[in-house]
């Protein structure tokens, strides 16, 4: 039987949301069984609180938002997933501002933040999210897709198709574990086409995005160098990993072709919604 773990202290950041480019003062904090994960909003009146839940999503345009009783938090994803990996149950995340930091761009300062205050155990079972059928999301027409299958552990293969020349196909595969999700997969980061930035600041997003935390390329290469050659596949396993949280802890074998935001979400969505 698995107990359910909590921070040992609380750890705190400060930084600039990646998208909506706001300083940010952000704590996790120890909660009780049962909590969950839970954002709370110290710069609104009444401080309100926004569960880490699948039912929760309400946008995944360039990121994960999520949204309850009218108050949102949006790009959650690197810390999420860093929290799954690190398998925390139960937290409360304070921020004064509607985005987490976004750091270099990666999860890299979120899981050693874990790892410097690092877990305890809870007296309550851990209710863990064990994929026991075939659960599958399509983008129609297009042949992306994600699914999960029964796997005794927590996997996840993804495969990039990206139309540059210079990105192309990209395939990884890890057992999700603290050693290779800290070396392999947490120091992979954000990754935009130099064509595409000013569409996104004229959609209000990607306004705290510099060569500090989003890795650029154009027609010609790369902007900033890489730390992974495979970085872009990495990250999106990152991202995965996140939002495949909000379903819960995971035991299963998630498999990805080219999927994003949406179709994990949506996927996290249909998992809980079973399982209820």
């Amino acid at each position: 039987m698995q107990k359910q773990t909590t921070l040992a202290a609380e750890v705190s950041c400060t930084g600039i949301g990646l998208h909506a480019g706001r300083e940010v003062r952000m704590k996790l904090k120890p909660a009780p069984e049962n909590t969950g994960i839970v954002f709370v909003r110290t710069d609104l009146p009444d401080r309100p609180r926004i569960h880490a839940t699948a039912s929760n999503v309400t946008s995944t345009l360039r990121a994960t938002t999520l949204e309850e009783q009218g108050v949102r938090v949006f790009t959650i994803e690197h810390l999420m997933s860093a929290l799954h990996a690190f398998r925390i149950d139960n937290c409360l995340i304070e921020m004064d501002s509607e985005e987490p930091p976004v750091a270099d761009g990666s999860a890299n300062d979120f899981y050693r933040l874990l790892c410097r205050t690092g877990a305890v155990e809870l007296d309550a079972e851990r209710r863990e999210i064990v994929i026991d059928r075939v659960y599958r999301k399509d983008d129609e027409g297009t042949g992306h897709f994600v699914m999960a299958v029964p796997y005794d552990g927590f996997r996840v293969t993804f495969t990039s198709v990206n139309p540059h020349p210079m990105i192309g196909i990209q395939y990884q595969d890890f057992l999700v574990e603290p050693e290779t999700y800290e070396k392999e997969i947490a120091p992979a980061r954000t990754i935009a086409y130099e064509k595409e930035i000013q569409a996104l600041y004229d959609m209000g997003l990607g306004l705290g995005g510099t060569l500090e935390n989003v890795i650029v390329y154009n027609d010609e290469g790369w902007l900033n160098p890489l730390k992974f050659s495979d970085e872009l596949v990495r990250h999106k396993i990152l991202d995965v990993i996140g939002d495949m949280r909000l379903a819960g802890i995971l035991r299963g074998h998630i498999i990805a072709v080219a999927s994003g935001h949406a179709l994990n979400t949506a996927l996290a969505k249909e998992i809980s919604a079973s399982l209820a």
